[in-house]
């Protein structure tokens, strides 16, 4: 499980919307990666970049999962696993049912 970001959402917004206004201004988007990343006093460009690939698979604009689709992935694999557990007991349950209807009773 990915441990939380100590970086609140609204720094994370403002650091993407400066890297897209800023591109024009350096060679090359690493070089814009890092100077936001500086300005700001985000740990690294890396972990820039990742926002800013997140946010263009979340505005249509790079393929891939957006954030949405992987949150509702992983509630319906939960839920899965949830379902394939009461499966589980279900199927104990009715093979314990069935094994002493099976079994001889003895009438007082």
């Amino acid at each position: 499980m990915a441990r939380p970001s100590s970086y609140p959402p609204e720094l994370r917004r403002r650091a993407v919307r400066m890297v897209a206004e800023v591109l024009g201004e350096y060679p090359n988007e690493s070089a814009a990666l890092r100077a936001v990343a500086e300005k700001l006093g985000i740990g690294s460009a890396e972990t820039l970049r990742n926002w800013v690939r997140r946010d263009q698979v979340d505005s249509g604009q790079r393929p891939g999962t957006t954030t949405e689709e992987s949150a509702q992935i992983k509630a319906m694999k939960k839920e899965i696993a949830e379902l394939k557990r009461a499966n589980e007991i279900l199927k104990a349950a009715a093979n314990f049912l069935a094994a002493e209807l099976d079994r001889p009773h003895l009438r007082s």
